[in-house]
């Protein structure tokens, strides 16, 4: 096996073992949720006998352990369970939020990753200038401000006040037509966007200030060759790999990170379901909820290692 080929493995198998770790902390931390499923169903007139014969027809009195791989079976034959409060299927129910979100973090990505790589690459250009600056200024102005804040201004000024789109995503329909659902999360993009691109910039930034000093990106600039020029054949290629760990990893923000936002604006994704599902103390929907957020994240992070490896011209060309 090659030294490629090893690593890949490695990479993987530790990604595995995370994952299966992640899965027992968040079963554990569902274990400690105050509440009880019973009284939210039944309501607070239930009387003793009655909680009791549903949580024992619930399954939540039997041991940890047991609760435990019967719920990792589930998830390894691709069964996340019933919500204990409606009996709806998870997989069903996350099916269309999980795709909500998808969408809502595709369209984010969409403007966010080629607007950061371009402004990194002009802060580059005009470095400790007054485009740098600026640039600088804005975006740590708005990596400064969480999220719910950005929401909540973008609500009042541009949804209430100029009326230019909705305020909220109220009106999102699946099965609409793309304009209108792209008018309904124009305002959550915006907030996504604003969060993000900060800080994919300044470590684009970073990590193209970073080749410009190696000893080649001279050679390129004694040749005669324009800051441009270098930074577009020299800097950005080599620079492209510490560039897609930053993508990635805010990638997997746009998908696990979106709670905040779609309940500040109301919209029917996962972080609403899982959000709506805590305050219900519904147990299996909040570690279904949990298991994605995480596999989604692991594997975002994962692909950034495995592009990492495979941009190695030193493992890719072993002496």
């Amino acid at each position: 096996m090659g030294p490629v080929a090893r690593l890949l493995a490695q990479r993987i198998s530790l990604g595995l073992l995370l994952l299966f770790l992640v899965s027992i902390l968040i079963f554990l931390g569902t274990m400690v949720l105050p509440g009880d499923v019973a009284q939210q169903i039944l309501g607070q007139s239930a009387t003793p006998e009655a909680l009791a014969n549903l949580r024992a027809e619930l399954g939540v009195n039997d041991p940890p352990v047991a609760r435990y791989f019967e719920w990792l079976g589930g998830l390894l034959t691709g069964d996340l369970g019933t919500a204990l409060t409606s009996g709806q299927s998870i997989n069903e129910a996350i099916g269309r939020r999980l795709s909500n979100t998808l969408f809502l973090a595709f369209w984010a990505a969409l403007i966010t990753v080629p607007l950061a790589i371009f402004l990194g690459l002009l802060a580059v250009r005009y470095q400790e200038r007054w485009p740098d600056k600026l640039i600088s200024a804005t975006t740590l102005t708005t990596i400064s401000m969480p999220e719910f804040v950005l929401g909540y201004i973008l609500m009042f000024f541009v949804g209430v006040r100029l009326g230019w789109l909705p305020p909220t995503a109220v009106g999102f329909r699946p099965d609409g037509d793309l304009l209108s659902r792209l008018e309904s999360i124009a305002l959550p993009v915006m907030v996504l966007t604003l969060v993000v691109l900060a800080h994919m910039m300044r470590m684009t930034r970073a990590a193209i200030l970073n080749v410009m000093q190696s000893a080649y990106i001279e050679t390129a600039e004694l040749k005669g060759l324009t800051t441009f020029t270098v930074i577009r054949r020299h800097a950005f290629p080599n620079a492209i790999s510490p560039v897609i760990n930053v993508v990635m990893l805010n990638l997997a923000y746009l998908v696990v990170g979106v709670v905040v936002v779609e309940i500040v604006f109301n919209y029917p994704g996962m972080g609403q379901y899982l959000v709506d599902h805590v305050t219900k103390r519904d147990v299996p929907v909040v570690q279904a909820c949990g298991i994605i957020f995480a596999a989604i994240y692991i594997g975002l992070n994962l692909t950034a290692d495995v592009v990492s490896i495979l941009t190695n011209p030193r493992l890719r060309h072993p002496k």
